[in-house]
């Protein structure tokens, strides 16, 4: 039994989602007729990676395309370890997917001989990217789901950070919450959605916002879920190399409208290492650069000639970010470094969201459904967020019989004094955070190794000993939950490159693991590692 130790109010509720990015706005939409609550850490819609996506949303929308090809080219980016029925549902589902955010208010640019404009990303075998303001879909789509929520019956607790899940006989029965006044609550829900997010602010070089530190998974770890292929961390090519934190995303839109991606001498090198060149899978990219970095060379993106004078009117997010740090990438080439991006490891979930744990949830990029096995494909990220939110969403919305509770914010207030709201973290604090992203950037990065994976746990041991505050905890848990897995999996496959095992063993499965609270280390669930946990799928 998992109970907080003090709180100042309990809140009955029926579904409690946490979370306001594209898959948590799904769910919160889509859960009519029960009484959402809506839990965010900032403002809705305003709040963590989706409105910072610059990529599109891939659909089968083209006289030339078909969801089983869509399904085809995305079960051959995840190195063999996508589960095929959840890629069927996700493909399946994306040109509905779309109309019906259009359809919720959204709007995406439309092409000149009508209908919605096309785009072709890495890996794709069809222009089947649909965008919004050239390379700004995410904040378009946060904008017009936000919206919708906003004019729909889901009550929102902005400016509230999630803390922990509570259980109660093996079922997870609510989150402890704080205010932005510093009071906690207790948010009692029958069901509990998580849709939190990344974990990609574990590394120091990183196109994730500060939130984005892996608090749902670990808030759903210690509450006993099973976790699926912690490994596997997308690291995006280009990031804009500024010395910026994050890092500015270079959409790999550009990429696909002909950019290059040159050295000191602008030559494409990448055309050595894969005959896609540019448009090779995003492993292949990310690490082609981060060698060429390490051996002291330039990796410059140059896009003076494929989009020139255009620039500004299409790709105008990459262009105001080029233009914040000195750059105009009309006549200038973009310094570009590989950064972390997108973790396609998390909570592992059914195709209905369902964890191992009852009552609780999960979709978006803090859920493992399968979907991206090894390697993400571009642009279905926010699509999974949509498809799979909108199924939780409506799995709980047609579940029968009474979800217990009701709103009642002044239920059962208990005592506590308010302890006023969360401040910046002092400088040490500073410190053992920026060493925990070096670690994990030195040893956990792009290609990895055995003794620097267990250098790395070593080093988070030895932090973990420390007195750490609930985010510097998260950060260490959820590094060594992530470090443990990489030093499991001897081999090279997706976005998981081990120096000292290069080879793809044909014999691999999906990873799946529980994780020790007492021991503060992962255990491996390998009799279930082959498919959806026994828990999960029923």
């Amino acid at each position: 039994m998992r109970r907080p130790a003090r709180v100042d109010a309990v809140v009955h509720c029926d579904v409690v989602v946490v979370g306001s990015g594209a898959a948590g706005l799904a769910v919160a939409l889509a859960a009519t007729p029960r009484r959402v609550t809506l839990v965010t850490g900032g403002r809705l819609a305003a709040h963590g990676s989706t409105p910072l996506a610059q990529g599109g949303i891939a659909a089968a929308l083209g006289p030339d395309d078909s969801p089983s090809l869509h399904a085809e080219d995305t079960v051959r980016a995840a190195a063999g370890l996508a589960d095929p029925e959840a890629v069927r549902i996700l493909t399946e589902a994306a040109p509905a997917a779309i109309h019906r955010v259009l359809a919720d208010g959204a709007r995406f640019d439309p092409s000149p001989r009508g209908g919605l404009a096309l785009g072709r990303e890495a890996a794709h075998s069809r222009a089947r990217i649909v965008h919004a303001g050239g390379d700004a879909t995410g904040a378009e789509l946060a904008r017009g789901l936000g919206a919708a929520v906003r004019r729909g019956a889901a009550r929102v607790l902005e400016s509230t950070q999630a803390e922990e899940l509570t259980t109660e006989d093996g079922r997870v029965t609510g989150v402890l919450v704080r205010r932005a006044d510093g009071r906690r609550w207790l948010l009692r829900a029958a069901a509990l959605v998580l849709a939190t997010g990344g974990i990609g602010r574990l590394w120091s070089r990183t196109t994730n916002p500060r939130e984005s530190y892996g608090a749902g998974l670990a808030m759903a770890a210690r509450a006993g879920a099973l976790l699926a292929d912690l490994e596997f961390v997308q690291f995006h090519p280009t990031a804009l190399a500024v010395g910026a934190d994050p890092m500015p995303l270079v959409t790999e839109a550009l990429r696909g409208a002909s950019a290059a991606i040159v050295d000191d001498r602008g030559r494409r090198f990448l055309l050595d290492e894969h005959e896609d060149g540019e448009l090779a899978p995003r492993d292949v990219v990310a690490r082609a650069l981060a060698r060429r970095l390490l051996a002291g060379g330039a990796c410059l993106l140059d896009a003076r000639r494929a989009v020139g004078e255009a620039f500004p009117e299409r790709f105008p997010t990459v262009f105001r970010l080029a233009r914040e740090h000195g750059l105009d990438p009309r006549v200038d080439l973009l310094p570009v470094s590989p950064a972390a991006h997108y973790h396609m490891g998390g909570v592992a979930t059914d195709s209905r969201g369902l964890t191992s744990q009852p009552g609780l949830w999960a979709c978006g990029e803090v859920a493992s459904t399968g979907v991206h096995g090894a390697n993400r494909l571009a642009s279905n990220s926010l699509l999974e967020a949509l498809v799979f939110g909108w199924r939780v969403g409506e799995a709980l919305g047609r579940r029968t019989g009474a979800l217990e509770g009701v709103w009642d914010p002044t239920a059962a207030a208990t005592t506590g004094s308010p302890e006023g709201p969360p401040t910046e973290s002092p400088p040490t604090e500073e410190r053992v955070e920026r060493r925990i992203r070096e670690i994990l950037w030195r040893h956990v990065g792009v290609e990895r190794e055995a003794g620097g994976l267990e250098t790395a746990l070593e080093e988070l041991a030895r932090l973990r000993r420390a007195p750490l505050d609930r985010r510097l905890r998260d950060l260490v848990t959820v590094g060594g939950m992530v470090t443990s897995a990489a030093l499991a999996r001897r081999e090279s496959r997706g976005a998981h490159f081990r120096t000292d095992h290069p080879a793809a063993d044909p014999a691999s499965r999906r990873s799946l693991f529980s994780w020790s609270e007492t021991r503060a280390e992962l255990v491996a669930e390998p009799e279930r590692a082959a498919g959806r946990p026994a828990e999960v799928a029923r």
